[in-house]
């Protein structure tokens, strides 16, 4: 059952969103009923994250993201609906209603607590006499020690261990498939998605146990199997060990390749090590690192996908304003194999010695080339120019160019130039696109998530004017002679839907209440409308009526298009069939 009206309006009440959101984003500029800050969803310089006070409600002019107090709490913490209001009334010191627990709740909790239920299963497996080669292979590694702050546990060489485990706990055949910890067999059976591997529980900064990932200890593919995305785990927004890295006291997040690499470090004494789970860096890991440093140390491996992995990984946090270095690994292949030869100190010694990711970049760059010949000192000169022009502060471009100029003997002046002459080139480039999407607003009007773009834009601007009116002149336009129907788009067809049925019941609009029956796209689309300039009171009658008159123009050409191309087809029709009678 879903919450009551009553009930969230009242929670998002007592959760101001300038409050709630001021605790993630520092908001220092204001305008109206609008307070800005860097938008914590997309790497940005220039603020344009808005918190309005009055619609308590955010969005970004950026990357579109918006919602209410409720929404926020969901994308920030990464939290299902359920989640996000226990959250908010914990910090409001309200009671939830247990009828407003609904059926994804209830799932929710029940996968957590299954997945706790196989964490426990895989560690006991692990220190059974019948999981010797996990034994085996933490000896090897060197990290017995570390089998109980992780939980590290052993997937059997069996088809039904785990299944018949949890089956026996009372879970259900398909609970044990949503959780990714059981397939189905070509017969129907289940068989264990998890088998001869050694098991690594993926827990979140909350405690939970979100999900798994298994290194296999035979022979055989992949190497690491990781648990597939579920309503409680998303590999693309999931780190391996930040709950441990979380409470380090090091100052910085070393980021590595792999969850042994993270064990391994942890081992050593460099507890703030994580590392992604099955997929390279993502734009969302590196928000939720962001939200525990100032600082990234990159260690991953010293071959040629590492190195490659590692650029990519600096143009993802790079726009977080985070301080970022990049660790080369002399003689060994990853930072487990350099301890094991040198030793703790010596790693802590290369940490404290890695350049920033500038100099590392530079460095990559200048590798690519042959300096001993005039061609490849000219092509690295051009691409080290392209690299310092990026940069945005005038001080870091002229050391950083100094420094590339002289690596080649050129003079700084002549390198400075060219440095200057890309940026003119960059700032025309996006002079020109601004230009361009100015002149192009049919298309500035297609919502950014394209899940929900419109066929026919133009009637969609006169219906996402008719969502904004109903949002600010509730009392005023209650009833309106429109249906979901006379929408070409189906999410506002959908939105108007549920407007018209609030202030029906309310003459008011809540979007704390909203944010239930929206997924958070839909609500971005909703905030983003509701967002902006409002029309004075006398101006809003004759602007509904023409919104309502465009529509319906619109409605209409449609259906007379729809008319021509049937009356065409059957003429089509008429003269295939004229032809084949031989009349």
């Amino acid at each position: 059952m879903p919450f009551s009206q009553d009930f969230l309006d009242e929670l998002a009440r007592r959760n101001d969103i300038v409050d709630v959101v001021s605790g993630y984003v520092a908001l220092t500029k204001r305008s109206g009923a609008n307070q800005f800050g860097l938008c914590p969803f997309h790497g940005e310089k220039t603020p344009s994250f808005s918190v309005n006070a009055d619609k308590q409600i955010y969005h970004c002019f950026g990357c579109g993201k918006g919602g209410s107090v409720i929404n926020f709490i969901m994308e920030i913490e990464n939290l299902s609906f359920p989640d996000a209001v226990q959250f908010l009334a914990r910090r409001a010191g309200m009671e939830v209603p247990q009828d407003g627990y609904d059926a994804d709740r209830g799932r929710r909790s029940r996968m957590l607590e299954l997945n706790r239920d196989a964490a426990r299963y895989f560690h006991s497996q692990l220190i059974a006499p019948s999981g010797a080669p996990a034994q085996d292979y933490v000896r090897r590694r060197g990290i017995v020690s570390m089998v109980k702050p992780f939980g590290l546990g052993y997937a059997p060489d069996g088809w039904q261990g785990l299944t018949d485990a949890m089956t026996a706990k009372g879970y259900t055949r398909q609970e044990l498939i949503d959780a990714g910890l059981a397939r189905v067999g070509k017969k129907g059976g289940l068989y264990d998605y998890f088998r001869d591997r050694l098991m690594f529980p993926v827990i979140d900064v909350r405690g939970s146990v979100i999900g798994f990932s298994g290194r296999i200890l035979s022979d055989g593919e992949p190497k690491y199997l990781n648990s597939p995305d579920t309503s409680v785990y998303s590999k693309s927004r999931s780190l391996f060990a930040l709950n441990l890295a979380k409470k380090s006291k090091n100052g910085y997040i070393l980021l590595a390749e792999g969850n042994i690499d993270v064990v391994s470090l942890h081992q050593a004494g460099f507890d703030s090590a994580v590392a992604s789970l099955g997929t390279s860096l993502t734009a969302d890991q590196a928000r939720l690192i962001a939200r525990y440093t100032d600082q990234v140390i990159i260690a991953y491996d010293a071959d040629a996908a590492g190195q490659k992995a590692a650029q990519r990984a600096i143009g993802i946090l790079q726009p977080l304003d985070l301080k970022i270095k990049v660790l080369k690994i002399p003689g060994a292949k990853d930072p487990d194999e350099f301890i094991q030869e040198k030793g703790p100190q010596a790693f802590r010694e290369l940490i404290e010695r890695s350049g920033n990711q500038i100099e590392y970049r530079l460095e990559e760059t200048a590798a690519q080339f042959d300096l001993s010949t005039d061609e490849g000192r000219l092509g690295y000169l051009r691409a080290a120019a392209r690299l310092i022009a990026s940069l945005p502060g005038s001080v870091e471009r002229e050391i950083y160019g100094v420094r590339a100029a002289e690596k080649v003997g050129v003079s700084r002046d002549a390198f400075l130039t060219e440095v200057a002459r890309i940026r003119r080139q960059n700032a025309a480039a996006a002079r020109k696109k601004e230009t361009r999407d100015a002149t192009a607003p049919l298309q500035a009007a297609q919502p950014k998530d394209r899940s929900l773009r419109f066929t026919n834009v133009r009637s969609a601007v006169a219906e996402e004017g008719v969502l904004a009116l109903m949002c600010q002149y509730p009392e005023q336009f209650g009833d309106l002679p429109l249906t979901a129907d006379d929408f070409t788009s189906p999410a506002l067809g959908k939105l108007y839907e549920a407007l018209a049925g609030q202030i029906g019941r309310n003459r008011s609009v809540s979007l704390a209440a909203l944010s239930q029956q929206f997924s958070p796209e839909e609500m971005t689309l909703l905030t983003g409308i509701c967002q902006r300039s409002e029309l004075p009171a006398h101006a809003a009658e004759q602007a509904m009526k023409d919104y309502i008159n465009k529509i319906q123009a619109e409605k209409d050409k449609a259906a007379r298009g729809r008319d021509m191309r049937a009356y065409a087809e059957k003429l089509k029709q008429r003269k295939g069939y004229g032809h084949k009678d031989g009349s």
